[in-house]
């Protein structure tokens, strides 16, 4: 039986790798202190199952790490657009925090058993954007936001460690992830929420940024694909390798929100708004972790209709 603390467990990424470890057997650890973002209402869904206890703390003020065989952290700020108005809280929660779990492994006494691996949930920002082509993981990092700049300390860091201390280490770095029960300041629940509020959808830079997007549920199952694998002391990209432009993506909401194809979309659309250092593409290279197993099985077209149908029908503050 694997023991497994899963921070960040009631975020939406979180909550998709809590729900698929229990599922095989893990014993589960949620760590979570509860932001805006996360779903309560876990809280008690998870504490049905036996072998799940729920931890509701900071990864910054946590003290103490039981024994265990991973520490799997997702939690983090991660709005990019938050990053930009006040990135103090990303500090906090995507450096600090790994810091301070890095220093709680560290501290594992030897004589009780092997120290956890710390599992850390990165994002293919790290990379900057790449107008063609895709980057592997030995590419240069070249953030381009405050979250992504964070998000690529915390990764140095975490090597860093591994070299000086001896910290066993994995490193996932995600596309876009999508799914149900996402909070609603992140493109899909927004556009969505944006339709039940009459308002219209703002899209950055004309849409023309382009994303790849990866469901959830393929994001846990690499997850487990990795843990059973037994490789430690490496990263992986995880990609679908299915890109769109955020409009297509928008428009492809809004059709299946109406459920029609002759649909004016300048009624619906806001193109008013530039951001501050936008990333044209993100493109990533994911053979790597092919080798070990993992595809991504959900096709986005297909699950899109499912998810707009269930945003719809569920309203998030």
């Amino acid at each position: 039986m694997k023991l497994v603390v899963v921070t960040g467990c009631l975020g939406f990424i979180g909550s998709y790798v809590t729900e698929r470890l229990l599922k095989e057997g893990f014993k589960v650890l949620g760590v979570d202190k509860v932001t805006y973002a996360a779903n309560k209402s876990l809280i008690g869904e998870y504490s049905r199952n036996k072998n799940f206890t729920f931890l509701k703390e900071d990864i910054c003020e946590l003290r103490y790490l039981p024994d265990c065989d991973y520490v799997i952290n997702i939690a983090a700020e991660s709005h990019v657009g938050n990053s930009i108005i006040d990135d103090t809280e990303f500090i906090k929660s995507n450096l600090t925090g790994v810091q301070n779990l890095l220093q709680l492994i560290k501290l594992k006494p030897k004589n009780i058993g092997i120290s956890p691996i710390l599992f850390h949930f990165s994002t293919d920002e790290v990379y900057g954007d790449v107008a063609k082509g895709n980057l592997d993981e030995d590419s240069l990092l070249n953030p381009s936001n405050p979250y992504a700049a964070l998000k690529a300390a915390a990764d140095i860091l975490i090597k860093s460690w591994h070299r000086t201390f001896g910290i066993d280490y994995i490193l996932i770095r995600p596309v876009n992830n999508y799914g149900n029960n996402q909070y609603p300041e992140k493109l899909v629940p927004l556009t969505v929420k944006s339709l039940q509020r009459g308002k219209k959808i703002i899209l950055h830079d004309n849409g023309s940024p382009v994303r790849t997007w990866l469901h959830a549920e393929d994001t846990a199952d690499a997850v487990f694909k990795i843990i059973n694998s037994g490789v430690k002391n490496e990263i992986f990209n995880i990609s679908s390798e299915y890109e769109q432009k955020n409009i297509d993506t928008v428009k492809k909401i809004i059709d299946t929100y109406f459920e029609k194809d002759d649909i004016n979309y300048d009624d619906f659309l806001d193109f008013s708004y530039n951001r501050e250092g936008q990333d044209v593409r993100y493109g990533v290279d994911c053979e790597k972790i092919k080798k070990i197993g993992w595809s991504a099985e959900k096709k986005f077209d297909s699950e899109i209709i499912k998810i707009v149908k269930h945003y719809k029908g569920k309203f998030i503050w």
